[in-house]
């Protein structure tokens, strides 16, 4: 069942919050995340798309602190706070917080679920307002906005937590991320660098049973056997030169959580020794210990190569591979996905004027068929650093127009497409056109598969001995 909303309570443990999260979660429907400490908060944040954020003023006054802060990092995000009965606080403390509503204790489930719902109702109608008053917004110069009005709005986005996306590609991707997190198995996640994978972890670790537990991350990459088996496994004091002092290990520290490894293919033959045996055994051995423990965890692992490839060419083990890949996620590049871009773009756009607290009016039509046509190596990641320089560059209540665009982007060519759906119809016959596509589908498959022979097959509802002969018939090959 989709959640209504996600609520995320920080407040220190206790039957008062347990029973608001019961009310908000049973009788609401809500996604309710809890954290007993500011930091704890912060890295909820970090991974889940929240909605409201009920928090208790504490102890010298941290929960205001975490809301004024709050207002800036996520500014689309409710802010509620609780307050003890005889507390005094005045305006002028509250102000920068921007609090949506201040309770005081002793607190009410049932009432603080009508302030939720209310409050989760003003901000769907107001957003509602902005689409449609940026629909029939008139620019000021229309010579300068080229012609806004003639591109229509980027359809409505969809979201899986902090991944924002149009496009059926993501959005079946999405869809077997959501039931691979609902398991126990371990998930593999391949793509370029900057699509996203990370968010997709942490997406998945969020709609996970662990979620109330932690998700630590590691990238693998560049790090010594001994560095990244301390970091892991932990180690004891005096294991090695450095080590002043024992070290629990991320393994350890997120027992009944998640631990999410990046670049997973970085890793030496040696250690891939290591985490096949934590993945079989559970097993935890610090170094310089003798002792053995046991630790519960769910690994999420990414890579921006393909582990088969690697696999095949002896740089990465057979079963550690299989081990790994319970689930196997590709995430597609961002020029596979244009659809996605305006969307992206919007998003982006509204994200970085609010953190900067400057009032961007939207975006103009050729910017985004520039973007559009650009084919962005470097992913989302590059399309986000480019419009926040953008938002940077514009003057507050304006449009982000392509005076402010990077150079490489404004000489991108227009994106062609053709009636075969995007592939280039080549030869004279019908047979050489018929064999031109063919040959373009079936390398475009099988790229996109990353030459997983067996799915690509599936995808073009051939037997793999059909395939086979597809790719012998055509000269294909993996470089190409």
């Amino acid at each position: 069942m989709r959640e209504l909303g996600t609520v995320l309570i920080v407040g220190r443990s206790g039957p008062e919050w347990a029973a608001i999260a019961e009310t908000l979660s049973d009788e609401y429907d809500y996604r309710v995340l809890t954290a007993d400490a500011v930091d704890s908060a912060l890295t909820a944040l970090s991974g889940a798309h929240v909605d409201i954020a009920l928090v208790e003023y504490g102890s010298e006054g941290k929960g205001l602190k975490f809301l004024v802060d709050l207002r800036i990092s996520h500014p689309d995000v409710l802010r509620i706070l609780a307050l003890d009965a005889k507390a005094e606080l005045g305006q002028r403390e509250m102000a920068p917080a921007g609090i949506y509503q201040l309770i005081r204790k002793p607190l009410d489930a049932k009432q603080i679920g009508l302030m939720v719902e209310r409050g989760l109702e003003s901000r769907e109608l107001a957003r509602r307002h902005r689409l449609l008053t940026r629909e029939f917004k008139i620019p000021a110069d229309p010579a300068n906005i080229h012609a806004r009005h003639s591109l229509p709005l980027p359809p409505e986005s969809r979201r899986f937590e902090k991944l924002v996306y149009v496009s059926e590609k993501l959005h079946d991707l999405c869809e077997v991320a959501r039931k691979a997190a609902k398991t126990e198995l371990p998930i593999l996640i391949q793509g370029a660098t900057g699509t996203g994978k990370e968010l997709l972890a942490r997406a998945i670790h969020y709609h996970s049973s662990r979620r109330d537990s932690p998700l630590l991350v590691q990238n693998c990459g560049g790090m010594s056997d001994e560095l990244l088996q301390s970091e892991l496994f932990g180690h004891k004091r005096g294991a090695f030169t450095g080590a002043v002092s024992d070290r629990l290990g991320l393994f350890r520290a997120a027992d009944r959580g998640t631990v999410f490894l990046d670049e997973i293919s970085e890793v030496s033959p040696s250690f891939q020794v290591s985490l096949l045996r934590f993945l079989q055994e559970g097993e935890v051995k610090p170094l310089g210990s003798d002792k053995i423990v046991t630790s519960d965890v769910r690994i999420l692992a990414a890579s921006n190569r393909s582990l088969r490839a690697l696999v095949a060419a002896g740089g990465f083990r057979q079963d550690l591979y299989f081990r790994l890949r319970g689930f196997e996620l590709e995430v597609p590049p961002l020029q596979d996905r244009p659809d996605d871009i305006p969307a992206l773009a919007e998003f982006f756009a509204a994200k970085h004027s609010d953190a900067i607290g400057r009032k961007i009016l939207g975006i103009s039509a050729a910017v985004l068929e520039k973007l559009v046509s650009y084919d962005f190596p470097g992913n989302v990641r590059e399309l986000e650093n480019e419009i926040r320089r953008m938002v940077s560059l514009t003057e507050e209540g304006e449009y982000l127009t392509t005076k402010h665009m990077s150079p490489a982007i404004l000489a991108a060519p227009p994106r062609r497409l053709s009636s075969a759906g995007g592939y280039a119809v080549q030869g004279t016959t019908l047979k050489e056109k018929v064999e031109s596509l063919e040959k373009q589908v079936v390398n475009e498959v099988l790229s996109r598969h990353r030459w997983n022979q067996s799915r690509a097959a599936n995808e073009l509802g051939l037997s793999r001995v059909g395939l086979a002969n597809k790719i012998k018939r055509y000269s294909l090959d993996e470089t190409g």
